[in-house]
Formats: structure tokens, C-alpha cells, sequence
């Protein structure tokens, strides 16, 4: 008590002396005066509590107040400040926030209702005005497609849903297994449900011009193929005793009918003859089979020509049948017939001796390669790879696929027959080697590895044991030709750069060389053994797309270029 009448005012200021000191007071107001204190300055124990009432306003303070004499509350701290409004606030500082980016009102909708107007606004370009909020009106205001949700009376993903026709569709039922004929089970149709035939070959053209001028191609792809024509360029087609130009030679110092190779080969030292007739680059060069009196080359400049590699080594016969550049080229077993494959997506048949247009096969897309099967008995069919991932085998009688082989993931670059013809393995832009067993549509062998690259161009070796293909990676690299069909990582033939460029190979008859155009227009020459680089010439001003080792001469080669010629090195 006497604390409590020690203490002064309730404020800092300076407590007069009257009232601390009570000595001048007589003894018995003192009593009276320590009563007064006791009522004045009761103690409240009670805790602090909630009020239940009306809240207090807000007690405002003034802007120049320096000192403030009570606890402010949380709202009065932030209450705004009243007075004139500041001129110089930007618009964004003047706005009403209750977030950083801004002032969000509070709204409450159902996660269902946001996500089906949502929906309906990406599926029919509407959805009710979240702005208004009337729900007394009619027609509800909606945003976007006003048209659109006028003509479906403004229905929304969920109720224009809500009835399914389809879910009402009765099936047909058969399921007795004794009616082997009608048998459905669980496979049967729709009552109402229209099965899709095939179209015909004319509604399919009719289809495919359609689609072609719907998405505006530039050029449709001609009906009717070009009209065929030859020309021959000797005078004599037939020697003395009526024998024409296919028919080999027999004075020219080697056997051209000999099954054996030449003991052993050499590297060719100097350019011997060129063949000039082609007034675009070269795409492939072929031996006639069996003798290699003859050549065949195919152009970028649409034609087909035939030469001779003994006597004059003149130009035989010029082909023309094609409207693109032909791609690739393939005897027959006997020479008489050979295959000619190119951009107009013509695959066509010609009379070697005649330069007649035997027959003419399209799939409707580009073939890349093409080659006859090699059984005498199968020299009806040939096979040839697609740009669209497909190996197409037909029959020359009919002129009908009878296979297709379809595993591939690119464009279909060249196909080899192996193991006795039984089996033909293929390459493709897919960065694979798949082996195929012949008329069988399933690869029995998938070869495959990140660290490979597309092989544009394989060739056989004269022993039927290896593949030596052409990699991207500027290599040459080996693959067994035989069961496992394994990469030969010791055999790895590299130097020269064809990256981009399906620059042929060829070994040498006894197999001690292999030799390589390049995209430079050099010819290479390595050791089949050691596989060091023996040999290497500028061979053509452009690319050296094409190079072949005479079956039956040990030290000829020639080469093809896109500079248009054909040149022969011994």
C-alpha cells in the first residue's frame, strides 16, 4: 500500500511534493487519505479477453504527432492517412491491393463449373460471362463465339454430352460356336454400322488427285507414265554372224566367259579411256552379269545408257522412259532384261538387245533401290526399297506385289542377297542392318547400335563371306555374311570422306583390295588384310559416286562421277 502510495502519476511527469509527502497531514487523515488510495488504485487480476460488444471505432492520430501515450492496434497502424490525396501517386500505387500483383475480389464457384465453362470455351470458343452475376436473366451473357452459343442454345461440354446416341447402339449377336460361318462373339458389329471397303484402283487415283489438289502440291504426280523410247548409236547390232552386241567378245586377250578370278590383282596406275555421253551426274554403274563386256549407267539427266568396254568402247544404246532422275539400275541373270528405278516413282522393265519398255511398276512412291532375285528360278521377281520404309517384291508376269516387307523406320537404301539367295539383308536411313529370310515379311536378324550410322551402299564379297558397307561416319565398315551376320570390329576401312554421299564400293576379284569413290571425286584403294590405304587419285571433278573392279581383268576399275563421266584406269 504504501508502494502504491509512492507511486505517482500515471504519466512521466513531475509528481508534486504535496502528494508523495503526507507528513504535514495529521494523523488521522492519514488513515483517511491511505482509504481514499486502496479504492483508487485497485488491483484488476482479471486476463484479458475478447470483447463481445460493438468494436470501437478506430481512434485516428494526427500526422504530427511525435509521441503516442497508448498500444495502436494492427488496423490503426495501417489505417490510411486522411488529409489531401497525393498528386504524384502513379496509378498502380493508387490501386486497392490484397495481393502483390493486385486486388483479387473473393468469389466462390465449384471446380467443377470453372473447369467446364474451361472446357467449353477450347471446344466451342464460348463460356458464360464470369463478370455478370444474374442469375435471374434468360439468356445468360456469355464471352467469345456469341453465334456459337446462340445456335446451341449456350449448352456447355458437359450438357451437350450428357445423351449419347452411340451408347445406345445395339450390337449383332452370335455366339454359337457351332456356326462356324456366322460365328461374332465378342467381334460383332453395329447394327447401324457401315463397314469401309477398299476403294478400287480408279477411286483410289481419283482419291489421291483429290488430296492432291486440296493440299495445294505443287506438282501432281503425271498419270500417265512418259512414252518409252531408244536410241541406237552403232551402225552394226549384229556382227557377221548375226549376233548382236550382247554376245561377248572373244579376241581380247582375257576369258570373259571364265568362272575363275585372275590369280592376283594390281592397283591401277594411269586413266586409260573416258565415257562421255551423260549431261548430269552419274547415279550408279552395273556390269553386264557374267562377261562385264558391257556397262550400264543410269544419270540424273533421266536416261539410261549402255557401253561397251572392249573394241571402240562406243555408246550402244541411250534409254529414255523416265521424267526424273534414275536412281538405280539391275541386270538380269542372262543380261537380256534390266531394271531401271527412278524419281517419277517408275520402276520399268526394258529389252536390253531392243530397248523395248517391257512392263512399268509404281507404287506411288519413290524406289531407291532395286534388285532381281538371283535364283534362276525366281528371275520373275525382283525386289525394290521404298521411301516410304517399305521393301515391295513384284512379279514381272503379273505385274502384282506379292510381298511386303515393312519393319524398316526410314527410307529403304540398299538390298544384298546372301547365304545362297535365301536370305537378302537391308539398310535404311533408320541407322539399321536387318537380315530377312526370303518371302518371309518379319526379320529374323535386327542389327542395331547407338554408335552406328546409315549404310547407303553395301556390296558383297566375291567369296560370299563378308559385307562391306559404306558408313556415314566416313568408314567402311565389315559385316559376316554368314549365320550371325556379326560387325568385324578388326576390319574398319577409313580415310576418305563420303559423309552424305552413297559413294559405291567394290572388292577386287581375288579380294586383296577394296576400293571406294569419295565425295572429293578421289578413288581409294585399300588392303582387304591389313586394311592400310594403298592408293589414292583424283579420279572426278565432283563427287566419285560409283567404283567396280573388272570380274575378269586384275588390274581395271571404273569409275562414275556426277560430273557426268565414266572413266576405266588400268
Amino acid at each position: 500500500m504504501l508502494q502504491l502510495q509512492q507511486y505517482g502519476g500515471d504519466s512521466g511527469e513531475d509528481s508534486d511534493e504535496s502528494t508523495n509527502d503526507l507528513s504535514h497531514l495529521k494523523p488521522l487523515e492519514t488513515g483517511k487519505n491511505i482509504d481514499v488510495l486502496q479504492k483508487n488504485f485497485s488491483v484488476c487480476a482479471a486476463p484479458d479477453v475478447v470483447p463481445t460488444g460493438p468494436v470501437e471505432p478506430l481512434h485516428f492520430t494526427e500526422v504530427n504527432t511525435k509521441e503516442i501515450s497508448r498500444n495502436l492496434k494492427y488496423d490503426e497502424l495501417f489505417a490510411p492517412e486522411l488529409g489531401p490525396e497525393n498528386p504524384f501517386l502513379t496509378q498502380q500505387q493508387r490501386a486497392r491491393k490484397n495481393m502483390l500483383s493486385g486486388f483479387v475480389e473473393k468469389a466462390h464457384i465449384s471446380d467443377f463449373q470453372f473447369e467446364n465453362q474451361r472446357r467449353t470455351f477450347t471446344s466451342y470458343g464460348y463460356a458464360v460471362d464470369p463478370t455478370v452475376d444474374d442469375s435471374s436473366k434468360e439468356h445468360t451473357a456469355v464471352v467469345g463465339a456469341t453465334l456459337a452459343a446462340e445456335e446451341s442454345s449456350g449448352k456447355t461440354v458437359f450438357e451437350s454430352t450428357k445423351k449419347r446416341p452411340l451408347d445406345k447402339r445395339k450390337r449383332k449377336k452370335n455366339d454359337n460356336p457351332e456356326d462356324i460361318e456366322g460365328f461374332l462373339g465378342p467381334w460383332g458389329c453395329y447394327e447401324d454400322e457401315q463397314r469401309v471397303v477398299k476403294p478400287n484402283d480408279q477411286e483410289a487415283e481419283e482419291l489421291e488427285e483429290y488430296l492432291a489438289k486440296k493440299q495445294k502440291r505443287g506438282k501432281q504426280m503425271d498419270e500417265k507414265p512418259l512414252e518409252e523410247r531408244t536410241v541406237l548409236h552403232i551402225k552394226d547390232p549384229v556382227d557377221y554372224q548375226g549376233r548382236s552386241f550382247l554376245h561377248a567378245p572373244q579376241d581380247v586377250g582375257v576369258n570373259l566367259r571364265s568362272e575363275a578370278p585372275p590369280e592376283r590383282c594390281f592397283l591401277p596406275k594411269a586413266q586409260i579411256h573416258v565415257w562421255q555421253g551423260h549431261t548430269k551426274g552419274i547415279s550408279a554403274i552395273r556390269w553386264f552379269p557374267g562377261t562385264a563386256h558391257l556397262l550400264l549407267s543410269c544419270s540424273m539427266d533421266y536416261r539410261v545408257k549402255l557401253w561397251e568396254v572392249y573394241g571402240e568402247r562406243r555408246c550402244v544404246r541411250t534409254y529414255y522412259g523416265h521424267r526424273q532422275a534414275v536412281r538405280d539400275v539391275c541386270f538380269n541373270n542372262s543380261g537380256k532384261q534390266f531394271l531401271s528405278a527412278a524419281y517419277d516413282r517408275y520402276i520399268k522393265l526394258w529389252d536390253t538387245e531392243t530397248g523395248e519398255c517391257i512392263s512399268r511398276f509404281t507404287s506411288r512412291k519413290i524406289p531407291y533401290c532395286v534388285k532381281f532375285n538371283p535364283d534362276e528360278d525366281k528371275q520373275n521377281l525382283f525386289v525394290a526399297g521404298t521411301s516410304d520404309k517399305k521393301i515391295i517384291c513384284w512379279d514381272i508376269r503379273s505385274g502384282e506385289v506379292v510381298q511386303e516387307y515393312d519393319r524398316h523406320l526410314g527410307a529403304v537404301n540398299t538390298i544384298t542377297f546372301v547365304d545362297e539367295n535365301r536370305r537378302f539383308v537391308t539398310t535404311s536411313d533408320d541407322k539399321s542392318l536387318r537380315v530377312w529370310e526370303w518371302d518371309i515379311p518379319v526379320d529374323m536378324k535386327y542389327i542395331a547400335d547407338p554408335s552406328m550410322h546409315s549404310m547407303p551402299a553395301v556390296t558383297l564379297s566375291p567369296n560370299q563371306k563378308w559385307l562391306a558397307c559404306q558408313s556415314m561416319d566416313n568408314k567402311i565398315v565389315i559385316f559376316s555374311a554368314l549365320n550371325r551376320f556379326k560387325l568385324n570390329r578388326k576390319k574398319t576401312f577409313s580415310g576418305h570422306m563420303v559423309a552424305g554421299y552413297a559413294c559405291s564400293l567394290d572388292f577386287s576379284p581375288d579380294m586383296s583390295y577394296i576400293v571406294s569413290g569419295d565425295a572429293d571425286g578421289k578413288c581409294y584403294v585399300w588392303d582387304w588384310k591389313t586394311t592400310k590405304l594403298f592408293k589414292k587419285w583424283k579420279a572426278h571433278d565432283n563427287v566419285c559416286i560409283g567404283a567396280l573392279w573388272h570380274p575378269h581383268e586384275p588390274s581395271k576399275v571404273v569409275t562414275a562421277g556426277w560430273d557426268g563421266l565414266i572413266k576405266y584406269w588400268d
